[in-house]
This record gives C-alpha cells, sequence and structure tokens, in this order.
C-alpha cells in the first residue's frame, strides 16, 4: 500500500534528518569549543583564515538548523498520517 510507504519514508526521513542537523550542530560546536585558548579567545592562523571560518560555520549552522526543523515537520507529518489511519481502521471496525 502506498500509504503505508508515504508514512515509514516520512519517519525514516524525519529521523535521518534531525539526527544529521543535531549531529552537524554539534561538530561545529565542538570546532569552535576546541578552538579557544585558555583566556577563552579563539585562535585563528590569519585574519582570512577567521573571516573565512566563521562564515562557513554560520552557513552550516543554519543548514543545521534547516535539517532540524526538516527532520521536525517530517516526523509531525509522519505523527498525523498514524492518527488518521487509526481513526479510518476504527470507523472500519464500527461498519463492520
Amino acid at each position: 500500500d502506498f500509504k503505508c510507504f508515504v508514512m515509514v519514508a516520512s519517519l525514516v526521513i524525519g529521523i535521518i534528518f534531525l539526527i544529521a542537523g543535531l549531529g552537524l550542530r554539534y561538530w561545529l560546536n565542538r570546532r569552535k569549543f576546541y578552538r579557544r585558548g585558555p583566556m577563552g579567545a579563539e585562535g585563528f592562523s590569519s585574519y582570512e583564515s577567521s573571516v573565512f571560518i566563521k562564515f562557513i560555520e554560520k552557513v552550516g549552522k543554519w543548514i543545521a538548523y534547516g535539517l532540524i526543523i526538516f527532520g521536525l515537520l517530517s516526523l509531525w507529518v509522519y505523527s498525523r498520517e498514524k492518527k488518521d489511519r487509526e481513526i479510518q481502521n476504527m470507523e472500519i471496525q464500527k461498519q463492520n
């Protein structure tokens, strides 16, 4: 049944995107943490690398937010489809 396939696909996609987004956020924050020195200042080899790395990390952070939001929306769609399917099954049982 195609609807069942869509339900499982939205569940799997939701979990994958949620884990990927959370993993990306963790990785970016870990890099930033270990780049800090004893005084709390971030250490870069040059100004250009500082600008480039901060820009890439900012873009990565927004990509991670997008992945997390998309994953949560996919899980929400799965829960709605599951609830609708249960309601349909109950209506079919009442008719019989």
